[in-house]
């Protein structure tokens, strides 16, 4: 009995081309798709991007509603912080203490002359 004979490299060469021979002629003998067939998938296609496109306007248009959301929000923070700034402000302004004018202070001091003359006479 013999033994196991390893393939040589021509055997190896020969093995492969005749295996490429064979996947070819099985891609000829491959029938060709009918043209209603065609059409079908051509449809399908179409379909397929059209609602794919109706997606992706779909969430265009649903992050556009929401940066505008945003953007409303935000201005309608700044308003908020501007009207309590505002207030704070005012209320700054109410709590501190009113300090006179010179015509005031002059009043005051002449005033004070006046009555410092009547307590001498």
């Amino acid at each position: 009995m013999r033994g196991y004979k390893e393939p040589g490299f021509n055997d190896r060469v020969a093995a492969a081309n005749s295996a490429k021979i064979k996947a070819l002629e099985m891609l000829k003998n491959k029938p060709k798709p009918s043209e209603a067939e065609l059409a079908e998938r051509a449809e399908r296609r179409r379909q397929k991007e059209t609602g794919e496109a109706e997606k992706r306007a779909a969430a265009v248009a649903a992050r556009e509603a929401a940066k505008a959301a945003m953007e409303q929000a935000q201005r309608d923070a700044a308003t908020a912080a501007a009207a309590a700034a505002e207030e704070a402000r005012a209320a700054a302004e109410a709590a501190r203490p009113k300090l006179p004018t010179t015509e005031e202070l002059k009043a005051a001091r002449d005033a004070r002359y006046a009555a410092r003359k009547a307590r001498k006479r």
